[in-house]
Parts: C-alpha cells; structure tokens; sequence
C-alpha cells in the first residue's frame, strides 16, 4: 500500500535497538540457550504473507538473505495472499508436504498442532532475552493442557497487525465531537452525523482476514456476547449477542454501500479515495497517504487520527487483532534449520529494524521491543504499539485449540453479522444458526 523502504526505515528508526541494544549478541544466544544449529546442507522454504507495506517484504528479505550468509542455509520465501495464506497452509498441513515454515493467521497452528515441531527452545530463548512474551502471545503459541496449563510451544508470533479506529479529524470535528468517543452509544451518534455530513464510516463485511474478523469480534465483545464460555460450551445465541446485533445493524446504516463484499483491501481504498472518514485498520492507510506524491492524498494523512475501539456496556477493550504465528512443519527435513531462521529474525539486530521498516504495522510480541523509536517517532504510531497486550483471543472466553481454529476459519462471526446488517437474518436468527454452526466444531 505505499513505498516506504529500508532508506525511509533507517532515517526514521536508526533507534530501533534502544532499550535492548546491551542484550546478548545471536551468537552469545546460540551458545548459551541451546538453539538448534541449522543441518549441514539445509535448506528451507517459508510462506508468509505478501506486504501491506512495502518495508516489510525488503527487510524480511534483506533478514533472510542475512541468515542464508550466517548459516550457509539456503532460504527461499514465498508470500501469499491473505484469504489464500490460510488453505495453502492447511493443505500442506493434511498432505504432508510443502513449506517448511509458516507464517500463518490466528490460532491456525491449534488446526494442526500434532503436525508441528516443538519450539519451545525457540521461544523460551526469546523470552529470557527479550523481558518475555506478552501472555496474549502464550496463549496463542503453547498448546492447553488437559488440566488447563500451557503446554509445548507450537507457534511463535511475530507481532500482530492492530485494528484501531482510522478517522479524518476534520470530519469528526465537524460532526460535533473532539475525538473518538469511548463508548459504543456516542460512537454510533458519531457515526450517525457522519452520514448525515456525507462523510460516511465504513467496515469490512466480507470474509476479511484482518478487518471483518477484528470489527466484528469487537462488536459482539462489547455487548458481552461470546462464542464459547470458559468451559468451550457454545453460548453465541444469547441476550447480549442479540443485543450487539441490533446496534451492529444501527452502525452498518452509517456505512457507505458496499461493504458487504469487502475484504482487507477495501476500507484502505476507499478512506485514500476520501469515500470515508473512520474505518477500523491497522497504520497502513496513514502510511500510505504519508509517502504519496499526490498531495490530495498527502493532506489526508495530516488529517488521519488513531484511536482505540470504543468500549461497549462489558466496560472494558474487546479488541482483538490479526496475530502471525510462525510455526514448523514436522514433515521438514530440517527442523533445526527452521527453528534458528525463527529465532534469528526475532533477534533485535534483525526485528528492530524489521519493524521499524514495516513502520509498526506488526505490533511487537516481546515486551523489550515496546521501546523501539517506531512507536514515538510519530506521536499517531502510538495507539499501535500495546496491540498485543490489550488484545482478545479469538474462542474467548474459552481455550484456543481445533474448535475455535475451525469456528474462526468457517468465518461463523463474520457472516452472523454480515446476515443482520444486510437484512438476510433477524438478530435472532443470525444467532441461532450460529449457533448451531459452532456447535459442530465443539462437539466434535
């Protein structure tokens, strides 16, 4: 979505490493925290997501290339498409073969997790060094033991891309409000005048990996309604879902048209187009407007605020956020290769300016990586960087395993939604068949 470069990077983030520039060294870590040494001859495939920001692709490779001349591995990366990244890894999940290293979605690796190397040395490493994962990052990456533990670590995450609230000051201001409401009632009245001003709001509606997912688990969320309670017993057709329902519908009548069929792409379009004032997006959309040349475009990024999703009657953040795990395949002929690729992109020389360059669109996973200059460069980079230590799971309020994977990649929150905001379904029903739709993965 723009052009922001390694040059950009190092002007902007030559800090990176601050607040963890005195740590151990990636040999020091090897030597002393037992990662694996890649095999002798290996080489390994990865399949990630493509860009939303060019600086993530040119330094992830730039990293990789790093590693391939440290280790003598051989590294080739393939980026995928967002709604194709998912399928492509379960495939190669069922039939045995493919990428040896995956950079996947969500709970995905709970899919499969008896089909993923154990990476707990990985982990625990990054961990010790790093001031330690944020507990949001356990819970995706380690498996849940019968007795309610944590068990294995079969993913890590690289960082999460973080839904906040994206809205043209201006047009906020001449809707009668200073800022972004922190309450779901005043948000709706925000977005009411909006419409009213022909400056309309607009979300994702589509099967959006990033954007329909985070705005519609937030909706429900606030109101109280849940997929699963701590148990896993499916409790999506409640009260409080209904509820949610009802003003999802009340908030989709302030959209611009169309946004049924949209996908992560879409909203970004249409806010750059000056089709819409608030969206719910990660910082992509600033940083495109940022770094054009059309200087219509460019003054919208001097008009672009960030906020964090209003609270709804539970009274407390109902966020959750796109989260990349990165996991290895059993199947590899190369598991200790694969294990000291993940750990080498984690390490700051390579992560700090990784982030920098992808300009905070992967909020980070470890706490020591909250003192990155990326996060202050800018004061409207700020509301991204405690993504993942205010962030929900999705399943919750229940454990992250094949049911909530399956519920999740079967789109079942979206599309409940999708059906009341355009008409197809009473509030009532909606959540009925939900129901029922998630009750077939937990009672399996």
């Amino acid at each position: 979505m723009n052009d922001f470069t390694r040059r950009d990077a190092l002007r902007v983030g030559g800090g990176a490493a601050v607040g963890v520039a005195a740590l151990a060294s990636t040999d020091a870590l090897a030597q002393a925290g037992g990662v694996p040494t890649p095999e002798k001859g290996a080489s390994i495939r990865v399949l990630r997501p493509a860009k939303f920001v060019q600086g993530d692709e040119t330094l992830w490779n730039e990293n990789s290339k790093k590693f391939e001349q440290k280790f003598g591995v051989k590294v080739r990366v393939d980026y995928e498409g967002w709604e194709d990244l998912r399928p492509k890894a379960a495939v190669a999940a069922n039939v045995g073969r493919g990428p040896d290293v995956v950079y996947a979605w969500y709970d995905d690796a709970h899919q499969y997790a008896d089909k993923l190397v154990d990476i707990s040395d990985v982990a625990n490493n990054l961990g010790r060094k790093y001031g330690g994962w944020y507990p949001i990052c356990e819970k995706f990456g380690r498996v849940q033991t019968k007795g309610g533990g944590l068990g294995r670590w079969i993913c890590a995450p690289i960082g999460a891309g973080g839904g906040k609230v994206v809205y043209r000051k201006s047009h906020v201001n001449k809707a009668g409000f200073d800022s972004i409401p922190t309450n779901t009632n005043d948000f709706l009245r925000l977005c009411q005048k909006l419409k009213e001003n022909n400056t309309p709001a607009g979300f994702a509606l589509g099967n959006a990996v990033g954007d329909g997912n985070g705005w519609t688990h937030w909706l429900v969320w606030s109101h109280g309604g849940k997929m699963v309670d701590e148990k896993d017993n499916v409790i999506i057709n409640s009260p409080e879902t209904i509820a949610a329902l009802e003003y999802g519908k009340r908030l989709y009548d302030t959209f611009i048209p169309g946004t049924l069929s949209w996908l992560d792409p879409s909203n970004n379009k249409a806010f750059l187009d000056g089709q819409i004032s608030l969206t719910q997006n990660g910082i992509s959309v600033y940083y495109a407007a940022k770094n054009s040349s059309d200087a219509t475009i460019k003054a919208i990024a001097e008009d672009t605020e960030h906020a964090d999703m209003p609270l709804g009657p539970v009274g407390k953040p109902t966020e959750t956020n796109l989260v990349v795990p990165g996991m290895v395949f059993k199947y590899t002929k190369f598991p200790n290769a694969c294990k000291a690729y993940m750990n080498f992109m984690m390490e700051q020389e390579q992560y700090g300016p990784w982030a920098t360059a992808a300009i905070g669109y992967w909020s980070q996973p470890l706490r020591a990586y909250e003192k990155l200059d990326i996060w202050t460069v800018d004061r409207k980079h700020t509301p991204y960087r405690e993504v993942m230590v205010k962030q929900l799971w999705p399943g919750y309020a229940g454990s992250l395993g094949t049911q909530s994977a399956g519920v999740l990649a079967d789109w079942v929150m979206v599309n409940m939604v999708a059906q009341v905001c355009s008409g197809a379904k009473s509030p009532k029903d909606a959540a009925a068949e939900a129901q029922k739709r998630a009750e077939r993965y937990y009672k399996l």
